[in-house]
Formats: C-alpha cells, structure tokens, sequence
C-alpha cells in the first residue's frame, strides 16, 4: 500500500494518492490532473476511484475530467445530487482497492454531503481517515458556506450536525488512525488550521477543540460560529462548477494562449473590458506597470486573494507575467474557477518598455524611512492587515483599511491626503494600492516589508492588544 499526500501550497489543499496492488483511488483531486495519471503509469496501476469529500467551495475539482480519461469511478458520500455520472455512496458503503478497503463514512456538517473515507489495511485494521473539510488539524470545517446555496441550512443547524458527525463517526475511531485533511493554514475553510498536514486522531483528541469530550453541542456551536470573516466571493460559484462539472483544463489553456503585443493588449481590454492581470513580484510592480492595471503576486496568497477581489469569476482577464510563467498563472486562476483569461503580454512588461508607452510607479520606502516620515511629518498610516491582526498589534495611529473590504475601505481616504500604506509582508499593501491607483488614488506611499519589518525599528510606537482566535492561523503572514 502507498498513501502520497499531493500538497499544493498557494491553496493550502491536500489531494491523496493511494495505491495497492495495482489498482489507485485519487481523493479530491485538483484541476491539473496529469501528475495523477503519470503517477499511475510509473506504478503501472489502474487509477480505479475518484473519490469526493464534498462539493468543494475553494477549488474546481479535477473529477470530471479525470474520469473522462481513465475510466475511474467517481463517488460521492450520501445526499450528492451531482450533475454527472458518479457513484452515491451508502453510508458505511465499503469499496474494494488492491488489498485494502475504503469506508465511505457520511459526516455532514461542513456540507450536507460531506463524507469522510476511513482506509483499512491488507489486514483489515484502521490506518488513516481522509476527512475533507469535516476535521483539520487544529480545526473543522466552518459551518456557513452551505448556506449560500440553501437558506434553510442555517449554520447552526450544520454546525450541529458536525458536532454529531465527528462524535458518532470520527472519535469513536482507533487513535492511531492517521487524519489526513483537505486543507491546512491558509485555506478559508476554516478559521484555526494548523500548519501541520496531518497527525494522529489521538493527538487531535488532546489539542483539537472540536474534538474535546466534555464540550457540549451548545458550547459547540456557538465556538464554531464566532469569529468567522466572509469567505471570498467566488466559493459558491466553485460550488456550482463542481457540482455541474467543468471543461478540460487544456480548453481552458488553449484559449488563453494568445501573446499580444502592447498596441494589442490595449486594444484588446478596451473591446472586452478585461482586467490587466499583472502577476509579478509587488517591488518589481512598483518599479514599472501598465496603467490601470492590478498587481497580485503570483508568489503570494494568489489565488484565495484573485477570488476575494475579482467578485465575478468570469470576468475577462488580460495577464503581464514574467516571462515562462504565463501557463503556471493560468493554471492557478483556473484551479478557482477563473477560466477567462483571454491572453497575456507578450514578453512580459519589457515590451511595453520597448515600445515606450508611458507606464506608472509606486513609491516604495523602507521601514526606517517609515519611522522617519511618522516622526517629521502628519502623514496618515492605513494598515491593510485583517481586522484581527490590527487588534492584537498596530503602529500608534494607525487606521484599520482590511483589504478584505477593501470598498469600505476606500471611504476611509481623502484623495487629497497622502498615506503610508503597509500590511504584514508588502504583498497586500501592493495589492491594495494598485487598485486604488486603478480608481485614481494616487497619493499612495509603500512601506516594503510592511509590519513584520516596522516593528522591529527602534523608535517605532506600537500599541499591544490580545491575539484572537484567527491569528493562530499561519496564513496571516502577507
């Protein structure tokens, strides 16, 4: 038997590849599925099931397409309603794999279907849980996206279910049973993920809150409902693609193949009203960028963060990459649904330099630079940060513009005024900027480093609050 954990960092998403004698079961697999196919043909194993946690809201699954070119089945856990051919699970339905078995265990609560699928050994014993969005390490899955599709699924209502889900189902289970989850720190399936990606149910039962015995459902509930931010915009439309099925990553890829040339690029947004993408590095951005367009890093929390301020995912979109990078970037921005890119610069922003079409820049200044323009000046400082990172530690004077909401944000700013803008790492603050400049805000100045930096300069006044729940998740740190 061969368990391989495919992580994918920029969405802090586990897929599983199991194989045993021969034969292979994928769980929750991403768009791009080549890399499990490959695998299978080194194995020289046949990819058998696809197996599905839930209906996914952060990614568009590689399902569809999966089967499509291996012939695996694709199953569901119970009360799935999806828009192709798959297989229902029964609760405590048993599938056969090689030597080994999967239990397919219906615990609802994150999702109504959601299920979590319990490996046994060639010998029959309980080895490992892949457990979706029901149990994280550290956490479990929140119980409001549901919602979004049914009114009638209060979050109470599924944040009770999951409290019966992971009593009867998952802690009655062996504590040696390796948990191996969909997600980890980062992801907004959650709100106190760990940066572990997986542990021991025994563990779990020890440090897991939601996994503590003498917690009552009322207790339950009301933990799990606090404290949770909006989750981006694009989740119920993953939801949707999901559970309908979506076209072959490569259409998506052929028909962003398109280098423009600068006259062409311009001319082209102006016809499709496409955003101008611009994915590069946010110090190389604030160097030099096509006007009107937005940076988000592709090295950052791209994704989540496209997802969270492109608010209709098929939007148009024109990218400026660095060179090599197009697909890459293509391939992200489809893993979340985003299948509209409509072609790239060709060469990068170096051919808008060589054709010398006017470009704009950003004013980025060191933390000591900061301190200094605090102290000789009445600048006003706008930290992007989340509302809670903001809470457990900010500049003095500092006001709170989350980019998260970043409309109500923008009513925080007097166009006439100028600013000091920094986040946690520089990656938001950059990306905060340049849709404001987009808007025609253009008294805007960078701090490069952004929080992590200003605080450690002497001199700097910072003002202490206590750390609250979301904080301990790790994906604070751009």
């Amino acid at each position: 038997m061969k368990i391989e954990q495919i992580y994918t960092g920029c969405l802090a998403q586990g897929a599983y590849y199991i194989e045993s004698n021969g034969e292979v079961a994928i769980i929750d697999p991403l768009r791009e599925i080549q890399t499990y196919i490959d695998q299978a043909t080194k194995d020289q194993a046949t990819i058998k099931y696809i197996f599905e946690t839930h209906f996914h809201a952060d990614f568009v699954s590689g399902h569809v397409d999966l089967a499509n070119k291996t012939g695996a089945t694709i199953v569901y856990g119970p009360t799935a309603e999806p828009n192709f051919n798959a297989h229902i699970a029964k609760d405590n339905e048993v599938f056969y794999l090689g030597n080994v078995t999967i239990t397919a265990l219906h615990t609802p609560g994150h999702t109504m279907e959601s299920t979590t699928y319990l490996l046994k050994d060639e010998n029959g014993k309980q080895y490992a849980i892949f457990s979706g969005d029901t149990l994280f390490i550290g956490d479990v899955g929140r119980p409001d996206l549901a919602q979004k599709l049914n009114s009638e699924l209060t979050q109470d209502k599924l944040a009770g279910l999951l409290y019966d889900s992971l009593h009867t189902k998952i802690m009655p289970l062996d504590n040696d049973v390796i948990v191996y989850p969909a997600h980890g720190a980062g992801s907004a399936c959650g709100k106190n993920m760990s940066k572990e990606t997986s542990d021991t149910l025994g563990h779990q039962k020890e440090v897991n809150y939601a996994l503590n015995p003498s917690m009552t459902k009322e207790e339950f509930i009301k933990e799990l409902t606090s404290g949770l931010l909006p989750p981006p915009f694009y989740f119920p439309e993953n939801v949707m693609m999901n559970k309908m099925g979506v076209e072959s990553l490569d259409v998506v890829k052929e028909r962003a193949a398109h280098a423009f040339s600068p006259d062409e690029l311009i001319q082209v947004a102006e016809e499709t009203n496409a955003i101008i993408l611009d994915v590069r590095d946010p110090q190389v951005y604030a160097q030099g960028f096509v006007p009107g367009s937005i940076n988000i890093g592709i090295n950052g929390g791209f994704a989540p963060w496209v997802g969270t301020l492109i608010t209709d995912i098929k939007q148009p979109i024109l990218l400026i990459a660095e060179t090599g990078t197009e697909e890459e970037t293509i391939t992200r921005l489809a893993r979340v649904g985003y299948d509209n890119v409509i072609g790239y610069l060709n060469n990068g922003f170096q051919s808008w330099i060589d054709s010398e079409k006017d470009f704009e820049e950003i004013v980025s200044i060191s933390p000591e630079e900061f301190v200094e323009l605090v102290d000789e000046t009445e600048l006003k400082i706008l930290d992007v940060r989340k509302p809670g990172e903001y809470s457990a530690s900010h500049v003095e004077n500092a006001i709170s513009a989350p980019l998260d909401f970043i409309n109500e944000s923008m009513k925080l700013i007097d166009p006439e005024e100028t600013y000091l803008v920094h986040c946690a790492g520089g990656y938001r603050s950059m990306i905060f900027m340049s849709i404001l400049r987009a808007r025609g805000y253009e008294n805007l100045i960078d701090v490069a480093g952004g929080f992590g930096k200003i605080k450690t300069v002497d001199g700097v006044k910072i003002v202490e609050g206590q750390t609250p729940c979301e904080l301990k998740n790790k994906s604070c740190s751009n």
